[in-house]
């Protein structure tokens, strides 16, 4: 699990992961939401899903749609299979694929899923000890979303300043 830093409050996080989603996720219910934060190993076509439609590249019926859409543009693993346990190098390049996130030198080169993994971890996307072989949990998802749509908004803030 990818945990803050002891300062951090991981109660508010999610709080303001909640309240954030709903606004990019239209589709998605409360009920969806809940099931993500209980799962403890999430698949790659969850991660997919949630994913895409939190940055509006489409609403899928179900996860192996979302998941086919991933592999067909090279956001996720070329090893990766729909019902396979996502992990975290491989859900750090579908979220940077995902939010066209710009990256360094070496992510802009190979973008691979290590490179995207340490991506994250530089831009305080991923936070706390991590390892990018790590299980990415339901809960670790929303937090990266939350976080990454939250850069997002800064950038765009400074931006039009």
């Amino acid at each position: 699990m990818i945990r803050g830093n002891k300062t951090s409050k991981p109660f508010f996080a999610i709080c303001a992961v909640l309240f954030v989603l709903p606004l990019q996720l239209h589709a998605q219910t409360a009920s969806a939401l809940a099931a993500l934060l209980d799962k403890p190993a999430i698949s790659w076509a969850d991660a997919a899903a949630f994913s895409l439609e939190a940055s509006n590249k489409g609403s899928f019926d179900n996860g192996e749609e979302a998941f086919r859409f991933a592999q067909d543009n090279k956001w996720v693993p070329q090893t990766a299979t729909a019902g396979d346990t996502a992990r975290l190098d491989g859900v750090s390049l579908l979220l940077m694929k995902a939010f066209e996130t710009k990256g360094g030198m070496f992510y802009s080169m190979a973008k691979s899923p290590h490179h995207a993994y340490r991506e994250l971890v530089f831009k305080k996307v991923i936070r706390g000890a991590s390892d990018p072989h790590m299980i990415v949990s339901g809960r670790d998802l929303l937090l990266m979303i939350g976080r990454l749509l939250g850069t997002q908004e800064n950038a765009a803030g400074g931006a039009a300043q």
